[in-house]
């Protein structure tokens, strides 16, 4: 302090000393009349000037808790108050006030900082504290609570949630706890956009998270049946405009060579399915075919085996050669493990060697109920479904990926059958339906 006044106004010790024993009445009453203090006007004005600034200072000056605690305590071991006031700068009816909480409260009479400070103790802090902690908690809550049910509507019922509540709780808590942007919100709020237009910005949003949920899978078709399901009215046309203006692109077929070795011995069964591809109960016909799936080393085979009425893969075997014991019969153990065989089932295939083989026949006869079916020769139309499904397998997994080790490619064939194809792909044959929800329907 002494060292501001100095440096400002340039004054010395002496006159510091000499200031601080007059008050500020008796320089206004000697402020034209510095004679009285056998001074000159200029210096009594110049001493007023530091005097207001000094007691200013003083004013507005704030104490930790620290120093008030040092304050009090050196209070105790001085016999002179006087001598301390001068030595921390601070007035005595201070020193005495601090000294009086002191008595009072120990150190918790100085849990707060400078002046006009709430004193609270740390035990109350950290109660405050717990309690701002507990009624942001339950905002958070009564916002998640009311506003939840809009998070599936789409943008435009969740912006208008917020704008009705924007009375009990602010815009910028209720677009974070919603996971809503906050400048998306106000400029839908400042700029108002059409009922017509928001709905087309929100079914564009629904095209896209459909799109990229199916990996890319799905064509306007299937992505018009999936929003119709969500309650969404729109026809196929206006979704293919919509997925022309998204550049939204489902991954095409290839042409692919047919594998199947039917240059055997073999007994050859008859077309006993004849292309009735629509069967009205489970296990009334399933349908086997093999394919190649291509990887870094070379080649896998996929083997699978598929229940004609709900297209569900009831079996399947991806092995590295093309014996029986490694494709056919591990798909056949597997499908009658998850599906029971009925009298009267057609087992339809091929004339691939894998099937025709004495140790597979010799499997499928061993039920004495199923009778194989096999397609003509070099007629891929005969075992349309399951040329099917490997048009949909390679199209939808296989091409435009890079590819892949054995181990990642069995991963991706076991999630691709099990957890999509089997559970979430919606199915035409199926009016739309995902297989599960088939089932439901046609109880199995």
């Amino acid at each position: 302090m002494q060292l501001f006044l100095f440096t400002a106004y340039k004054i010395s010790t002496y006159q510091l000393v000499r200031l601080y024993f007059f008050d500020a009445e008796y320089f206004k009453l000697t402020r034209y009349n510095g004679s009285l203090l056998n001074i000159s006007s200029n210096l009594a004005n110049k001493y007023l000037q530091i005097y207001t600034t000094y007691n200013m200072l003083i004013k507005h000056r704030t104490y930790d808790r620290l120093f008030k605690e040092k304050a009090v305590l050196l209070s105790y071991e001085r016999i002179s108050l006087r001598a301390l006031e001068k030595e921390l700068e601070i007035s005595l009816s201070l020193l005495s006030k601090w000294r009086k909480q002191y008595e009072k409260s120990g150190i918790e009479a100085f849990c707060g900082r400078g002046n006009g400070y709430l004193r609270v103790n740390p035990v109350q802090l950290k109660i405050n504290m717990l309690e701002r902690k507990a009624k942001r908690s339950e905002i958070k809550y009564e916002i998640l609570k009311k506003g939840t049910k809009y998070l599936s509507k789409g943008r435009l019922p969740i912006y208008r949630f917020i704008e009705n509540n924007e009375i009990l709780y602010s815009a910028k808590k209720m677009c974070i706890i919603l996971g809503i942007g906050e400048k998306s919100y106000h400029r839908w709020k400042n700029k108002f956009v059409s009922e017509t237009k928001f709905r087309a910005m929100q079914r564009k949003e629904e095209i896209i998270s459909i799109f990229f949920a199916a990996k890319k899978r799905y064509g306007s078709y299937r992505i018009t049946k999936e929003l119709r399901n969500r309650g969404h009215g729109i026809s196929r046309v206006t979704v293919s405009k919509y997925m022309a203006e998204l550049s939204l692109h489902k991954k095409s077929n290839r042409k692919y060579k047919i594998t199947t070795d039917s240059n055997h011995n073999h007994y050859i069964a008859p077309n006993l399915l004849n292309r009735q591809f629509c069967v009205k109960e489970p296990s009334k016909a399933w349908v086997s075919d093999i394919t190649y799936i291509p990887n870094i080393k070379g080649f896998l085979h996929l083997t699978i085996v598929l229940d004609l009425f709900d297209r569900k893969i009831i079996g399947w075997s991806l092995s590295s050669g093309l014996t029986a014991e490694m494709t056919t019969i591990p798909a056949w153990e597997m499908a009658v493990k998850n599906r029971e065989i009925k009298k009267g089932l057609i087992f339809h295939s091929d004339r691939g060697v894998q099937y025709a083989n004495k140790k597979f026949t010799d499997l499928v006869d061993s039920s004495k109920t199923v009778k194989r079916s096999m397609s003509q020769s070099g007629n891929c139309l005969d075992n349309a479904v399951a040329e099917s499904f490997f048009s949909t397998l390679k199209r939808e997994l296989i091409y435009r990926n890079k590819l892949l080790t054995q181990k990642q490619i069995k991963m991706e064939i076991f999630n691709f059958i099990e957890n999509w194809y089997n559970k979430e792909r919606i199915h035409s044959t199926l009016n739309y339906k995902t297989i599960e929800e088939f089932g439901k329907i046609n109880t199995l």
